[in-house]
């Protein structure tokens, strides 16, 4: 269980989800990519039982505070969690079932690379109690995917898309683009390959730079160069497009799904509800029983976060309870990357205040005037040219 904490008096009680996420951090990968800057490590020997043990220790100790609670979405991060073994991941998923009240449907998701998404270990994760898979492709060139440091090849991840179709219902896949040197075209004609493979979901990523990544010292180094902002927005709007008239709606910013395809484990963190995050350095948002917030992180490095659990039973590094107006600020972030926006009545439900309480109304009004942000019964919303600015926009409306 969490220790007990002093909550400041500014803090306003927030009424609890129904329901609730849980997400499990495997940080182990094969190779690290240039541009990653997610809690990945290459270990040549890793703990898989002392992990697997360490994780579900971790797990339990969150089940005294979710009573009358139900688990609604599992997900499985990384790192390359589809590098642990299938049994390791059904023991998972059992403890979660075993801890937890569940809705009847439990979204159970797994992020697979091509490499580790062969016929029979996409079989044995399906028997495990996957039922939603998500596929790091990243490209469907094949000199593309050797400048972002990817150790599959092409073939490996239409084979791994044709697999993922035959097993699950449900699967994803990832691709990043606006990379160095690609041209509108370029990108043209490999989404539109993409869409011949995809099942219900895409997630599509323009390229950015990270700090402390192998791609951020090129770009120091002046030896790597990104599409400038009016070619980026053109990317999108390209992209929007290509979507669109294959049935695709851009539920969030980089997330698109055929109606129902929407991942439920990644609206319930822009929806603001509350998600367990175990494993070395997962966060979490978690209201307790009086109704206070906490933002929850465990250690990041691995080696950390296995020695605290197995000599102290816990590993986390963070236990805050938020402001009234941190919560507000956290929502807010989160809420306009959804293409519906924020629902005025849930915002002062979960936070205590009104939408414009937090806004700076004259940039509120302005970006309406622009046709940036949409305001109908309690809703804002971001419009395409909106999602464009997102980051612009949450700057002008917080300050």
């Amino acid at each position: 269980m969490l220790p007990p904490v002093m909550f400041p008096s500014a803090m306003f009680p927030s009424a609890p989800s129904p329901t609730f996420g849980l997400y499990i951090h495997w940080p182990f990968c094969l190779s690290k990519c240039p541009y990653c800057d997610f809690n990945s490590h290459v270990w040549a020997d890793i703990p898989y039982d002392r992990m697997a043990n360490a994780l579900k220790a971790e797990l339990q100790s969150y089940t005294p505070l979710m009573a009358g609670r139900k688990l609604r979405s599992l997900f499985f991060g990384g790192g390359t969690p589809s590098l642990m073994p299938p049994h390791t991941v059904e023991s998972l998923i059992e403890a979660a079932y075993a801890s937890f009240s569940t809705t009847d449907m439990v979204e159970i998701t797994l992020e697979a690379n091509p490499t580790s998404a062969e016929t029979e270990k996409l079989r044995a994760f399906k028997a495990a109690g996957i039922n939603r898979l998500s596929i790091g492709v990243q490209s469907l060139i094949p000199e593309e995917l050797t400048r972002l440091g990817r150790t599959h090849n092409v073939q490996q991840a239409r084979a791994a898309l044709e697999t993922a179709n035959r097993f699950f219902a449900r699967y994803s896949f990832d691709l990043i683009y606006a990379r160095p040197h690609q041209s509108l075209q370029d990108w043209q004609e490999e989404l539109s390959m993409a869409l011949t493979l995809a099942g219900d979901h895409l997630s599509l990523y323009q390229l950015t730079i990270e700090p402390n990544t192998a791609y951020a010292s090129l770009h120091r180094q002046g030896k790597l160069t990104l599409p400038d902002d009016e070619q980026a927005a053109a990317f999108y709007r390209l992209t929007d497009k290509l979507l669109a008239a294959q049935g695709f709606f851009p539920y969030e910013i980089s997330n698109y799904a055929r109606p129902k395809g929407e991942s439920l484990h990644n609206l319930g963190y822009w929806h603001y509800h509350d998600y367990i995050g175990i494993g070395p350095g997962a966060h979490g948002r978690l209201t307790l029983p009086d109704g206070h917030i906490y933002a929850t992180r465990s250690h990041r490095s691995p080696q950390h976060w296995l020695e605290n659990m197995e000599q102290r039973g816990k590993a986390t590094r963070q236990n805050t309870p938020l402001t009234a107006h941190e919560k507000a600020e956290e929502m807010l972030l989160m809420g306009l990357r959804l293409q519906k926006g924020i629902n005025g009545e849930e915002f002062l439900a979960r936070t205590g205040l009104a939408l414009t309480d937090l806004l700076n109304p004259s940039a509120l009004q302005a970006c309406l005037e622009e046709g940036y942000l949409t305001m109908a019964h309690n809703q804002l919303a971001p419009t395409l040219e909106g999602r464009l600015r997102l980051e612009a926009i949450l700057a002008a409306l917080l300050g």
